[in-house]
């Protein structure tokens, strides 16, 4: 039972984010401001944002099978595989939504979120081990 409840608190999260990731995706487009510019800029800023957070649930919960105090770059280059591969999966998605598009540029800004966030990790690592999530 213990074994499962580790495994939930490690995998729910991200899994949780790609449903809420799924569920937006599945709406037609919002406006927000009525000027494109301005919505163009705030809906990228999500995109860079929703996925530097699904980056980082992913890998902490890679991390969590192997947990030890140093940056494992194949758990990260794991993370960014299923983060990007994710991205891809919901431009294809949208591309099945009235109003939407899938966009390889939206992959890029994801991407770009993601490659943001494994910095991050990569020198905050003993950090974040000792504070916040495992």
């Amino acid at each position: 039972m213990k074994q499962c409840m580790k495994f939930l608190y490690h995998w729910a999260p991200p899994i949780f984010l790609m449903g809420i990731i799924f569920f937006l995706s599945s709406h037609t487009r919002l406006t927000l401001s009525g000027q494109s510019q301005t919505d163009f800029l705030f809906f990228k800023m999500g995109h860079l944002i929703e996925y530097a957070i699904l980056y980082f649930l992913i890998f902490r919960a890679l991390f969590s099978l192997k947990p030890n105090q140093k940056f494992q770059t194949n758990l990260a280059i794991k993370a960014l595989i299923i983060a990007v591969l994710y991205a891809f999966s919901d431009e294809f998605h949208q591309t099945f939504v009235p109003t939407r598009e899938g966009a390889f540029r939206d992959v890029m800004i994801d991407s770009l979120g993601i490659c943001i966030m494994l910095s991050y990790i990569k020198y905050n690592i003993s950090v974040l081990k000792k504070t916040i999530w495992i």
